[in-house]
């Protein structure tokens, strides 16, 4: 069993998620008492986000990048950021490090593949719906990416920061989170990218006439796959 390096705590309520989805898929594939050997660095998420909104990334990645080559020198042998937004700093963090980085959108565009779809809506913070590190990496995989009109990405935005960073769920965000979906599919979307990780504590499968892709599930998955495969 290879040893996962999580870099957490973007936020911790969707890092408790990746534990718990990681070391339940490694039960259920091994049994009796195993669980995953694995490493979480867990960032102060405030300070994270004042990069964020100033525009630092560059100060981002050096906290990230720290965060990874503590996890390398703990004994991970991959590393996964667990986050949607931080991904834009994966340059950063890959040149401090020896170990690979699992790409979160690349595990979710091989599910998409899988699917047969080909086009898709993003949800997710302004910085993943607007800018184009993580749309590119999806499009590279020949998949169309579809996002909110600006006032629905406004409001996903605000609801992801200021209500599931601190755990609150509210009926009423679920409501327009359901509403922005739809009118992604009439918009000709297929399918539903649950594109931060703290979307699938809001949004169910039930609440889409698509499928939904939630990043967090598909990435902590992907993460054991590497864990238990063995060396070729």
């Amino acid at each position: 069993m290879k040893t996962i390096g999580l870099i957490g705590g973007m936020s911790w309520e969707s890092s408790i998620e990746y534990y718990r989805i990681i070391n339940e898929q490694v039960r259920s594939q091994w049994g009796g008492l195993h669980s995953a050997k694995c490493l979480m660095y867990s960032v102060n998420f405030a300070e994270i986000e004042r990069y964020q909104s100033e525009g630092n990334w560059k100060k981002a990645g050096e906290t990230l990048g720290e965060a990874a080559l503590s996890l390398e020198k703990g004994g991970a042998d991959f590393v996964l950021i667990c986050s949607n937004t931080m991904h834009m700093v994966l340059e950063d963090i890959e040149e401090k490090i020896s170990i690979p980085v699992l790409h979160i959108a690349d595990a979710t565009a091989n599910q998409i593949r899988e699917h047969g779809i080909r086009t898709v809506g993003l949800l997710g913070t302004k910085y993943t719906m607007e800018q184009h590190f993580y749309k590119q990496r999806l499009e590279s995989n020949h998949i169309k990416v579809l996002i909110p009109n600006k006032q629905d990405r406004e409001i996903v935005n605000k609801v992801i920061y200021e209500e599931l960073c601190l755990g609150n769920i509210q009926s009423d965000s679920k409501a327009y989170y359901k509403e922005v979906i739809e009118r992604l599919i009439q918009d000709g979307a297929e399918g539903i990218i649950l594109g931060c990780t703290e979307i699938g504590l809001l949004i169910k499968p039930e609440d889409s006439n698509v499928p939904l892709f939630d990043t967090t599930f598909i990435h902590a998955i992907e993460a054991v796959h590497k864990s238990l495969q063995a060396d070729s």
